[in-house]
Order: C-alpha cells, then sequence, then structure tokens
C-alpha cells in the first residue's frame, strides 16, 4: 500500500509505528494538514496493519542556485515481529522502480545500525560539514522580536505562512518544497525556540546555552542581512555561534568542521554533487 492517508485504520497503524520505533509523533502533524502529497509512505500491510515501511519525501535540493529534482528516504522502519524477511529491502526496490529516471537525487540519513544496508542500493556515504563562527559583541537591539507559540492558532499560521513562502536558507546548499517536514520540527522538535523578528520580517529558530548558540534555520520571504538577525538574537555574552545548515551570507567569517550525520546519496546520472555542505537540519526527514 501507498499514500493511504485518508485510510484511517492503516493511517493509525502507520503512525504507532513510527512510535514504537523512533518516538515520532505524527498524529497532531497530520490534523493540522501539514501531510501534503509530498510525503508518500510505502508500506507492506497485514490485516489493517503496516508492517513495515520507507518513505518518500518529493522536493528540491538548490545547489549553487540551481534547483535539482530530489527524493529524501526516510521512516524506514519494520515491526519487531516480521523483520529480517528482507521487507525493507523490497520496498526501497520498488521505490526505485517507482521513481526510476524521475529525480536527481535520492538521499536520506542513516543511523549507526544500518550503514551497510543502503549501499547495496547505490547509495553513497556523503561527508558533511559542520558550520560555526565566533561572534564579538557589537551592538544589540533586542526590540522587535516575540517568542511564537505553536499553540496558538495565530502564531502557528504565521509559521506554515513563512514555510509556505520562503527563500531557500542557502543558495550554496538549500531545500525548496519542504514545508511539511519544516512544520513538523516546529511542532515536536523545537518548539520552544521559534522567534519572530518584526523588523526583519523573518522567523529564526535557535537555542543559546551559556556562551554558545545553535542557530538552526532562519526563514525568511525577502532577502536579510545577517548582522541584523545576529544583533537581535544573539546576548552580549555570546562567543561561538554553530549554523545547522550550510550559510552563504557576506559579511562574516565562519569555519567549517567534518560532520559525520550519516548522509548518503544516489545520483540519477548527476555527477556533481556539492562538497563541503551541512543539510538543513530542519528539512531532514
Amino acid at each position: 500500500m501507498k499514500d493511504y492517508q485518508n485510510n484511517e485504520a492503516l493511517r493509525k497503524s502507520f503512525f504507532e509505528l513510527a512510535t514504537n520505533t523512533f518516538g515520532l509523533s505524527f498524529e497532531n502533524w497530520y490534523q493540522k494538514g501539514y501531510w501534503s502529497e509530498r510525503y508518500i509512505p510505502f508500506s507492506f500491510v497485514e490485516s489493517d496493519q503496516v508492517i513495515a515501511n520507507v518513505s518518500v519525501n518529493l522536493l528540491d535540493l538548490i545547489i549553487n542556485g540551481e534547483k535539482k529534482k530530489a527524493i529524501q528516504i526516510g521512516t524506514v522502519m519494520t515491526h519487531p515481529e516480521y523483520r529480517r524477511r528482507g521487507l525493507s529491502a523490497s520496498l526501497m526496490n520498488k521505490v526505485l522502480e517507482e521513481y526510476e529516471n524521475k529525480y536527481a537525487f535520492m538521499y536520506l540519513f542513516a543511523n549507526d545500525k544500518v550503514l551497510d544496508f543502503y549501499p547495496k542500493f547505490g547509495f553513497k556515504a556523503v561527508e558533511e560539514h559542520l558550520y560555526s563562527m565566533d561572534f564579538t559583541p557589537s551592538q544589540f537591539e533586542h526590540t522587535g522580536i516575540r517568542k511564537l507559540n505553536v499553540s496558538q492558532a495565530d502564531d502557528l499560521r504565521l509559521i506554515h505562512k513563512f514555510a509556505s513562502e520562503r527563500l531557500p536558507v542557502s543558495q550554496r546548499f538549500g531545500t525548496d518544497h519542504t514545508q511539511g517536514i519544516l512544520m513538523y520540527y516546529c511542532l515536536n522538535v523545537f518548539n520552544n525556540d521559534i522567534y519572530y523578528l518584526e523588523n526583519e520580517n523573518a522567523i529564526a529558530i535557535y537555542k543559546k546555552e551559556n556562551k554558545h548558540m545553535d542557530i538552526f534555520d532562519i526563514i525568511n520571504i525577502k532577502e536579510v542581512k545577517i548582522q541584523d538577525i545576529l544583533t537581535k538574537i544573539a546576548g552580549s555574552d555570546t562567543e561561538t555561534i554553530t549554523f545547522h545548515f550550510t550559510p552563504d551570507y557576506s559579511g562574516i567569517d565562519i569555519k567549517s568542521v567534518i560532520s559525520h550525520g550519516g548522509l548518503f546519496v544516489r545520483t540519477n546520472g548527476e555527477n556533481f554533487y556539492p562538497v563541503h555542505v551541512k543539510h538543513p537540519i530542519t528539512s531532514i526527514a
């Protein structure tokens, strides 16, 4: 079975398996209307019970300003009672068959337990880099910044509007058509870390701890200056900032270290894949 979001029995069984396997909670995400046609589960079903799954996320990668059709694989899981029967392999082959010649890149993020599984299907490990910068406080302007509450309908609508109309977080390496994934992160992962910058008309998702700041995403509809963003969100005691995407802002000095995030990529005749990049964390399925 595939693409069965309107089948209540199968949908709830899928949600239950995702919760039991990964601790993921899809129900609220679905009820809010964020499961779109771009998220397609391929599942084996027995008696209205989902017993194995491989999900397809249809999106675009932005690579050096060029848009490439891509498929991100996610939610690969099998019920414990049905493991070691080759179900995941069969579903992967079905996905490869279904989307043959329909993408430039197919990719996924694998955990340490299955690093030997995906090369069997033509996926190759790709090195990522994590970017950071030393930060020297100059001036701070903390007015016009408001923490957003995803349990408030108006705030959630604002976040979804930005998610749907946003510019890619990076032209060097970014994603497009990933608002469904971003809304999952906003509801379930970073729900306490989302801020609206009124003057810049941007949303920043970040955490500060001690003298370090992690910026997970900057969501803007028009071009913004990163210096204006940092002036608003960084505190006077911030010394280092880590970007969980590939920053291509001008006027800042960034450095990178190798990050082993489990990224595997399968190309479809494309010889080019960027080096020294970080996939945006808020569009990892």
